[in-house]
């Protein structure tokens, strides 16, 4: 019996079949993922803010600058949080950060209140500037190097070595913001004296003081609120910031002020969270302590027992040295 043919269109089946089976593989991509990129790309965009504000200082467009800092301080309040939301926290990322809040918040207000009234002291009128901001770049190193202290007390966590860098920047553009107000409220009188030489001076030279300090300063990180004060707290930031909205000089005057009213404050309440650890510490090391010797009763031999062995914990005593 014959075969039939196999028409010869069939016979490149299989190959085509095989072609079809084997995947193209897509070139793999190496390099962290865009998550991880996003907080440092928000401390870039800070860093930008901080320089734009130096340039509209340079305009005498003093407003804008103040707005471009605050910018800039937000920016730095948001980055770190959103950095451990998402896992792209780094070693790159936080060197980034510090010179980002060197910069914006280190150099920037004493550029600006420089050109706001301490240009006007003559040769005098940068010294303030420059105490300012070393002692920002000290406080930022300090910072950096206390990130590798694995002995810091469990208690001491909510709490700032000094004032932070942001809220530095802000009791140091004090006078910039009173005199915004002022002349936006018509008050001459005020307003020429932000512009005198002598409070800039104070405000930076008081907050390099500040900066550079050992003040326990709450961190508002881990800080817990009461249940009964939960819905009053709220009321107040709402408050606050309808207040920002209207009066955003005013307000951010009167934050400062308020700031350093909560200052004693901070540190009470450092202060009597020491004093209760080490009270604890005190009752724990107490009870460690053994309560009695060893009876000479315990070392006798007992019903079944071995002589020389402790009954109440079946520790063998050390045997006396052997002599010659």
């Amino acid at each position: 019996m014959a075969l039939p043919d196999i028409p010869p269109s069939s016979a490149p089946a299989a190959p085509r079949r095989r072609r079809r089976l084997i995947r193209r593989r897509r070139p793999r991509v190496r390099g962290p993922s865009f998550n991880r990129l996003i907080p440092n790309i928000m401390t870039m965009l800070g860093l930008c803010a901080g320089l734009t504000g130096m340039r509209f200082a340079l305009d005498d467009r003093f407003g804008d600058a103040a707005v471009a800092l605050l910018i800039a301080a937000c920016i730095d309040g948001l980055d770190g949080r959103i950095a451990r939301l998402l896992r792209g926290t780094s070693r790159f990322g936080a060197e980034f950060d510090s010179l980002s809040d060197f910069l914006c918040f280190g150099v920037a207000p004493g550029f600006v209140l420089y050109l706001w009234a301490l240009r006007d002291a003559g040769r005098y009128g940068y010294l303030p500037c420059i105490m300012f901001t070393v002692c920002m770049a000290l406080r930022l190193a300090r910072f950096n190097a206390s990130l590798d202290d694995t002995d810091k007390p469990k208690y001491a966590s909510n709490f700032f070595t000094g004032v932070p860098a942001p809220a530095g920047a802000g009791l140091a553009l004090f006078p910039l913001f009173l005199g915004l107000e002022a002349r936006k409220l018509g008050w001459n009188q005020l307003y020429d004296m932000t512009r005198l030489p002598i409070l800039p001076a104070l405000t930076l030279s008081g907050t390099a003081f500040l900066l550079v300090s050992t003040l326990p300063v709450w961190s508002f990180k881990n800080f817990k609120v009461p249940s009964a004060y939960v819905l009053p707290l709220m009321l107040g930031t709402g408050a606050y910031a309808a207040v920002l909205v209207a009066d955003p000089w005013g307000a951010l005057a009167a934050a400062g002020v308020i700031y350093i009213a909560l200052l004693p404050l901070s540190r009470r309440s450092f202060r009597r969270l020491k004093q209760e650890a080490l009270a604890l510490q005190a009752e724990e090391d107490g009870s460690d302590a053994p309560s009695s010797p060893a009876s000479p009763a315990t070392m006798a031999a007992g019903e079944g027992g071995q002589p020389g062995i402790d009954a109440s914990s079946g520790a063998r005593p050390s045997s006396p040295p052997r002599t010659a």
